[in-house]
């Protein structure tokens, strides 16, 4: 495992496991205990999965310690009013006592009220690190610039088609780590894994094209949660640690991106007036 040190002075696992439509009770419960048998640590859950309940029960249950394990979770926007007490409804529901990272969740509403909750938390040391999550450049500069506590992470898609690469100037700029959801696109890039260039280099390391991303991705300086509820592929995600990718490999998928994310930009006017009816 490699690990990045957030400005806090926490060790973050850089890969982890991903709950987002990790809905199935069941399911959810195994995969999380499937993914701490392989040794994954790192588990990133949000407030609006409605999973949070599930992991608490895999948490329960595994001889994994606690303090070897990076829990994060992401308060909803409609909580934002609220955001010290809905916190600490998520610790109950994932039966820990503190949480290693919470996150806002999208930039719409009250993000000052909520921002100064969780410093609130912070200082308290119910929850060790504090951050964002879809916050373009000039939202995460603005909250710096009228608050006490810089973000820690910000929790960003970033794929190889949207590769976020001015986002990350600006996070390295102020000390916040880049972390990426959606690493494979949701489901909406898969053509890309026939790509010739990208299978070329999966051969020439005997890994697959997925896998190359997310070594991509992990020599780019971001955190990956890649999510799966399958064990081969909770494996194959896994195992990435094994290899380098040469400069000239990384130059090669550095052209990949197209500066266009999949899942949308918090910008969006139309994002956000469809967010205001969630």
């Amino acid at each position: 495992m490699e690990y990045i040190k957030l400005n806090t002075g926490r060790m973050m696992p850089k890969l982890g496991l991903g709950t987002f439509r990790s809905t199935d009770p069941q399911e959810c419960e195994n995969a999380v205990l499937e993914a701490l048998r392989i040794g994954y640590r790192l588990i990133d859950t949000a407030q609006a999965y409605g999973n949070e309940a599930y992991i608490g029960k895999a948490l329960a249950k595994t001889d994994v310690p606690r303090e070897d394990l990076f829990i994060v979770t992401k308060v909803w926007f409609r909580n934002f009013d609220k955001a010290y007490e809905s916190v600490i409804e998520s610790m109950k529901d994932l039966g820990v006592d503190y949480l290693d990272l919470v996150l806002l969740h999208w930039p719409f509403g009250d993000t000052y009220a909520a921002w100064r909750d969780l410093e609130k938390l912070f200082k308290e040391g119910l929850v060790r690190s504090i951050g964002v999550s879809n916050y373009e450049p000039d939202r995460l500069v603005d909250l710096i610039m009228y608050n006490e506590v810089v973000p820690a992470v910000n929790q960003i898609e970033t794929n190889l088609v949207a590769q976020q690469k001015e986002s990350h100037k600006w996070m390295e700029k102020y000390g916040v780590a880049h972390m990426s959801y959606a690493p494979f696109g949701q489901g909406r890039m898969d053509e890309l894994y026939e790509d010739p260039a990208l299978k070329a280099i999966a051969a020439k390391y005997g890994k697959t094209a997925r896998q190359i991303t997310l070594r991509y991705l992990l020599q780019s300086d971001v955190i990956l949660i890649p999510k799966s509820v399958k064990t081969e592929r909770l494996k194959e995600n896994f195992d990435v640690f094994d290899f380098i990718l040469s400069a000239e490999d990384m130059a090669v998928l550095a052209a990949f991106d197209k500066n266009a994310p999949l899942i949308g930009r918090p910008e969006n006017p139309e994002l956000v007036e469809m967010a205001a009816k969630w």
